[in-house]
């Protein structure tokens, strides 16, 4: 993490030393940096120092949160971007080139499917999807893959991995690993302590917390975040901004004591959901259910059976809104009938068979209590 601090909680809330004794850093909006001089403007064009140049690359706001999340996760480096989608996109376009295979875990995260098969494929680079157990257990299965991109747990089904299995498979096969953590964060897991290799966020998520900031984060050795910094952000562009930035570390410093929250939710709800006769399965992995695991977030979701109307029970939630995404302080459903439904070519819940009795929660901040009340009326009500 830092050997200057031994928990995330002292990291995130360490003051900053900005102008005037400033506890918070100072948002640098500008587009350019200039020179003082010839010479720092030509050492800097050759690369002979890490001086500011333009904010499409750099700019120290942004920089602050990109050194905070690369102790967090314990990565050597790490670079932000305006998205989650920016981040993976970024990231797989760095490291695969036309012939390569990308070796895939199956419910990946709907717009990664997309990448994939939109834009991947039809350029040369071959997809292949498989269930979390073939990870865990065929060493075979990423012989000949350029790279493994994984989830744990996986979206909508939430299947949790053995990460630590998965990692040392993809060494010896000679494979480099990507994983999403939007789901865990690095308070529960933390992915390149378990030998992976790449560390993406979609910090619209539980990084940012306050459903008011899109952006994204890759965390890994220097050599790979250079390579990602040198390539695939300069030309593609997809910046983070420094207001974003800003509101980023804002929303770490509160990141360990929401997750505790967010968990404590989704462990009453668990058990007492678990105990109804109408619901199937709850996906929600738990604590130290595989291995690195440290606890569960917000975000799980709920197989019921036929006996259950999806529709009375969405619109018969008061706390819960019906909306897309999750990791805020809100809390949201998503009926898997919803997104079935979706327009857009190649959709990963159609193709993965998620099941229409399915709906995703994501518990937010509310009182856990006051949360389940609401739910238990809804369900009572939509199976009556």
């Amino acid at each position: 993490m830092s050997d200057d601090f031994t928990t995330l909680e002292t990291l995130f809330a360490a003051a900053h030393t900005g102008p005037g004794g400033s506890v918070t850093p100072p948002i640098v909006q500008t587009s350019l940096f200039t020179f003082g001089s010839y010479a720092e403007f030509e050492n800097r064009m050759a690369g002979l120092s890490d001086d500011p140049l333009y904010t499409r690359v750099q700019n120290p706001t942004v920089s602050a949160f990109e050194e905070m999340m690369a102790k967090a996760e314990g990565g050597e480096a790490a670079v932000g971007f305006a998205s989650g989608m920016g981040a993976i996109s970024a990231t797989v376009l760095a490291f695969v080139k036309p012939g390569d295979r990308i070796a895939c875990v199956e419910h990946v995260y709907p717009d990664a499917y997309r990448l994939f098969e939109r834009l991947l494929r039809p350029f040369g680079v071959d997809i292949t999807y498989h269930p979390v157990a073939e990870f865990e257990d065929n060493p075979d299965l990423l012989r000949g893959a350029a790279l493994a991109y994984l989830e744990s747990p996986t979206s909508v089904m939430l299947q949790a991995m053995n990460l630590p299995k998965v990692a040392s498979h993809a060494r010896k096969a000679g494979v480099l690993t990507m994983i999403d953590n939007s789901w865990a964060t690095p308070v529960f897991q933390r992915p390149i302590e378990l030998g992976i290799d790449i560390v993406v966020h979609s910090a619209s998520k539980y990084i940012g917390g306050h459903s008011d900031t899109v952006a994204g984060v890759v965390i890994a050795s220097k050599a790979n975040i250079g390579h990602i910094r040198d390539l695939t952000l300069p030309l593609l562009g997809a910046k983070l901004a420094p207001f974003e930035a800003f509101l980023l570390l804002r929303g770490l410093r509160t990141l360990p004591i929401r997750m505790r929250q967010h968990q404590a939710a989704a462990n009453l709800f668990v058990d007492r959901l678990s105990a109804l006769p109408q619901v199937r399965r709850v996906n929600s992995p738990g604590a130290n259910s595989v291995p690195g695991l440290g606890g569960r977030s917000g975000l799980l979701s709920i197989e019921f059976d036929e006996t259950v109307d999806i529709r009375k029970l969405a619109e018969g939630l008061s706390l819960f809104r019906l909306g897309v995404s999750w990791g805020g302080f809100e809390s949201l459903i998503l009926p898997a009938g919803i997104s079935l439904a979706q327009s857009m070519p190649f959709n990963s819940m159609q193709r993965f068979g998620v099941p229409r009795t399915l709906v995703r929660l994501s518990l937010g901040l509310e009182n856990e209590q006051d949360l389940w009340a609401d739910f238990q009326t809804a369900l009572e009500k939509s199976a009556a």
